[in-house]
């Protein structure tokens, strides 16, 4: 699970965010309206200057953000193609082979912006990033101490050691690593939900002022949101625990995992089955097929005496999911009961 939320961070990390759009538009238009009119006006001026090679990359950046691989492809080669001396073009290159999943040239690509600029930081970071992610660690290390070395004053070079050390399971450096990361950059997002998670592991308090300093920065994260929820929840602050859900239902209504957990606290914790049901019904009308909701509700009513709507949810459990022993324990407890449908 570690190495599943790190590598997560990696990745996210590695990828180039936000278009390069107009901010006058940004105020008055849909993303998908400004998404559009920064396209046609790359394509526009690609047409005017078809052999300047600056618009092909800025054009596989956008392509690249909008997940359209192929053609992001197809414009960075082009600009390699009319000039193969800029680093930045080999940079964008490798993000595109990273998503592709060709780690190799992935890495051929990065170590040819090196030779070009051997002073590049995002080559040199990125360059630390592949090899945390192909678990090349010692390779890791060397990159991002040279970093550090060369510039004490380097909050991404920190953190992706402390990734390092993480994967190889030495937590104390790196929440060290992670401490001067947040404490040189403290708009480091990155860095304060992998605080926030080390520290959340153990139920220790410093882990909501982790989660906060994220929500700081992005106000509406969903996972900041969802794990600052699930902290209050596991070390039973069930007020706080609902307040958070509430505050992530608002900013993601079609995320279901919110009003389940608020469901289980419900009931589980506070034993207000009728709320535990209103819930789990919010969860289940998001995702239909959401087992653990269904079940859940199931026995919010029966343990409320609702036993019908009880039984027709331990049905539809079986339904999705035939072997769910709890479901089959319910049933069985109906049966005895004398509620049979």
């Amino acid at each position: 699970m570690r190495r599943i939320l790190v590598l997560l961070i990696i990745c996210t990390m590695i990828i180039v965010t936000g278009c390069r759009s107009g901010s006058d538009s940004a105020d008055t238009l849909s993303d998908a309206d400004s998404s559009t009119i920064s396209l046609n006006r790359l394509n526009l001026e690609i047409e005017e200057e078809a052999s300047n090679p600056d618009l092909y990359e800025k054009r596989a950046t956008y392509y690249l953000n909008a997940r359209n691989i192929e053609h992001a492809l197809k414009d960075i080669n082009k600009a390699i193609s009319l000039d193969d001396q800029q680093p930045l073009y080999y940079i964008t290159l490798s993000d595109i082979l990273l998503v592709m999943g060709n780690s190799a040239n992935c890495m051929t690509a990065l170590n040819r912006a090196v030779v070009l600029d051997p002073e590049n930081q995002d080559a040199h970071l990125r360059l630390a990033k592949l090899h945390l992610i192909l678990r090349n660690y010692t390779a890791a290390f060397r990159v991002t101490n040279e970093l550090i070395r060369s510039d004490e004053y380097n909050p991404k070079a920190y953190f992706i050691r402390a990734l390092g050390y993480l994967e190889k399971g030495d937590t104390a450096i790196a929440v060290g690593d992670l401490m001067k990361a947040v404490d040189q950059d403290q708009l480091y997002y990155d860095a304060y939900m992998q605080l926030g998670d080390l520290f959340s592991v153990r139920n220790d308090p410093l882990a909501e002022g982790y989660f906060t300093n994220a929500l700081r920065i992005r106000p509406k994260s969903r996972e900041a949101l969802y794990m600052l929820g699930m902290y209050y929840q596991n070390t039973e602050q069930f007020e706080k625990a609902l307040l958070t859900y509430d505050r992530l239902i608002a900013a993601e209504p079609s995320f279901p995992n919110a009003p389940y957990n608020k469901g289980y606290i419900y009931l589980v914790y506070i034993q207000d089955f009728p709320k535990a049901v209103e819930a789990f019904t919010e969860a289940i009308r998001i995702d239909s097929a959401y087992i653990d909701a269904i079940f859940n509700r199931g026995y919010a009513y029966e343990l409320n005496g609702q036993l019908e709507q009880a039984r027709s949810d331990y049905k539809t459990t079986l339904i999705l999911n035939i072997n769910n022993q709890k479901a089959i324990e319910g049933m069985n407890r109906l049966d005895r009961a004398g509620v049979r449908r």
